[in-house]
C-alpha cells in the first residue's frame, strides 16, 4: 500500500483565505541564498537567524534549540499557503523514542513555549484516541520546525534548505537535555499540572479472554462426535480403525487439556469479577480504612458475593445468594476446588465396580476399551460438563449486575469489557484511558519540495 501524503487541512480553506503578515506575525519568507540576516530575532519582519548564512544544504546547527521560536496560527498558516517551494528544501525528520522522555519533552516545551500550538493539536478530537496527541509548530530562521508526540514516538520534522546529518538527532536531544535547567520551576509546574495516571490490566477481562479462546479451540476439536469408538479388532479394515483411534487419542489429550484449564478458569474469571465490583464501587469510608479494604477481599467468596451491596455503592437491592444461579455457582466453585487441589474423593471420581476372587476379577459389567482408556480421562476432566459451567458463570455475572442501579451498570459493564483501565494515584478515580486499537502512523513527506 502506497503511504498517504497528507495534501489538504480540513476545515481550513487555506486557498480562500489568506493571511496578511504584520509586525507581530511575520509571514515565512524565502530568503535568497547568500543573504545575510542581522536584526533581531524578536523584531525582525522575516524568518531568519542573525548572522547565519543561508545555504542549500547545513547541518543542525549549535544555536538551534536555543534559536527556536514559536509560531502563532497566522504564521503557520501562511507557511502552509506556500505554494512554490525552492527545490533546496527538503524535509526532514528524526524520531525520539524515551532517548528523552515524553514527559519531560512535554512539559520542557510546555514551558519554554506555552500550550501546543500546531495543526494537529488544532485537528485532534478531544479524548485520549488520535494519531498524534501534541504538536508544536517552531521555527528556526526560514526552517519550520513541527514537533509531533505520537503513540510510540516523537517525530520532529523539520522543513526548508537544511540537510542532517547522522549525529543531529543525537545533538538535538543533549541541547534540550542541556537546557532543562533553566525552565526547572516551568517543568515543575508543567508537571504538577499533569494528571498521574497508572494502566493496569483488568484481570477478568485477562481471564475471560482466555477462557473464550481455549473455549473456541475446544469446540473446534468436536470431541462430541467421537465420544466412543468400536474395538479395532472387530472391525473390518482394522488398519484404518486404528488409525481413527490414533486420530482420536490426539484430539483426546489435547481437548482433556483445555477442558482442564477452562474449569479451573471459570471460578477465578466470576471471582475477579465480583473483585473488580467491590474494587471500582467499594464506600469511600470502607476503601480509606486499610483493614476493612483488606477484609473485604480476604473473606470467602461466598460471603463477598453475599456482602457487596452493604461493601459497595450502585446496588439497588441486596445479592439473594439462597437462589438457583447462585446455587448452581457455588457448586461449580466447589468442583474447581476438587479438580485443581487434586482432593482425593473416591465416590466423586468413580467410574468403575469389580469384585475379586481371590486375584481373579469378576466385572459388574464390561465396558469397551475405549470406556476404559480415553473414556475414564473424559469423564475426569468433565467434558460433558464443562459447557454446562461456562453457562452457570455467565448466569450468575449477569445475575450480579441485575442488582446494580440504572447508573451504575452501564459504566461497570464498559469497565469490565477492558482489557486496560487506568487508575489516578492522585485522587484515585478509575477509568479507561485509550482505545484497545493500536496504530501506528507515520507522514511520508518528499525528501523535496516541488511546485
Amino acid at each position: 500500500m502506497k503511504p498517504l501524503r497528507r495534501v489538504s487541512v480540513s476545515g481550513i480553506d487555506l486557498e480562500n483565505k489568506p493571511v496578511v503578515a504584520t509586525a507581530r506575525t511575520p509571514c515565512f519568507c524565502l530568503p535568497r541564498e547568500g543573504d545575510r540576516v542581522t536584526s533581531s530575532l524578536r523584531t525582525r519582519p522575516l524568518l531568519a537567524v542573525p548572522h547565519l548564512i543561508v545555504r542549500h544544504n547545513m547541518a543542525l546547527p549549535s544555536d538551534f534549540l536555543a534559536s527556536l521560536e514559536c509560531l502563532q496560527p497566522e504564521q503557520i498558516l501562511s507557511f502552509l499557503q506556500i505554494k512554490e517551494r525552492p527545490d533546496a528544501w527538503k524535509s526532514e525528520c528524526f524520531a525520539i523514542i524515551n532517548e528523552i522522555k515524553p514527559v519531560d519533552l512535554f512539559c520542557y516545551l510546555t514551558a519554554r513555549f506555552g500550550p501546543p500550538n500546531g495543526v494537529q493539536n488544532w485537528l485532534r478530537n478531544d479524548h485520549s484516541d488520535n494519531l498524534i496527541h501534541w504538536n508544536w509548530s517552531l521555527r528556526y530562521g526560514s526552517i519550520f520546525v513541527d514537533i509531533q508526540g505520537g503513540n510510540y514516538r516523537t517525530d520532529v520534522w523539520l522543513i526548508g534548505p537544511l540537510q542532517l546529518e547522522a549525529d543531529d538527532c543525537d545533538d538535538f536531544i543533549r541541547q534540550v537535555k542541556a537546557d532543562f535547567a533553566a525552565f526547572g520551576s516551568g517543568i515543575a509546574g508543567a508537571r504538577k499540572a499533569l494528571e498521574p495516571w497508572h494502566e493496569f490490566v483488568n484481570p477478568y477481562q485477562r481471564l475471560r479472554r482466555s477462557v473464550s479462546k481455549l473455549t473456541e479451540e475446544l469446540r473446534s476439536l468436536k470431541l462430541d462426535e467421537i465420544a466412543d469408538l468400536p474395538n479395532v479388532l472387530d472391525q473390518e479394515d482394522q488398519e484404518g480403525a486404528q488409525q481413527r483411534w490414533e486420530d482420536a487419542v490426539g484430539k483426546c489429550t489435547l481437548g482433556f487439556g483445555l477442558c482442564f484449564g477452562i474449569r479451573s478458569m471459570l471460578p477465578v474469571m466470576a471471582e475477579s469479577f465480583v473483585n473488580l465490583i467491590i474494587f471500582v464501587l467499594m464506600k469511600p469510608e470502607i476503601k480509606s480504612d486499610k483493614r476493612l479494604k483488606d477484609e473485604a477481599f480476604k473473606r470467602h467468596i461466598d460471603i463477598r458475593v453475599k456482602t457487596l451491596s452493604f461493601n459497595c455503592n450502585g446496588f439497588k437491592h441486596p445479592i439473594d445468594y439462597s437462589n438457583e444461579i447462585c446455587s448452581r455457582y457455588h457448586s461449580v466453585v466447589n468442583e474447581r476446588n476438587d479438580l485443581l487441589h487434586g482432593n482425593v474423593d473416591p465416590k466423586k471420581l468413580q467410574f468403575n465396580e469389580v469384585f475379586f476372587q481371590g486375584t481373579v476379577p469378576v466385572f459388574r459389567e464390561y465396558r469397551s476399551m475405549w470406556q476404559r482408556s480415553l473414556g475414564v480421562e473424559r469423564q475426569a476432566v468433565g467434558v460433558d460438563r464443562v459447557f454446562d459451567e461456562i453457562s452457570v458463570i455467565e448466569d450468575f455475572i449477569a445475575y450480579v449486575l441485575s442488582c446494580l442501579d440504572d447508573h451504575t451498570r452501564p459504566n461497570i459493564e464498559y469497565m469490565l469489557g477492558r482489557l486496560e483501565l487506568g487508575l489516578n494515584t492522585r485522587d484515585g478515580r478509575l477509568g479507561v484511558l485509550f482505545s484497545e486499537r493500536l496504530v501506528d502512523s507515520k507522514a511520508a513527506h518528499p525528501k523535496k519540495y516541488k511546485a
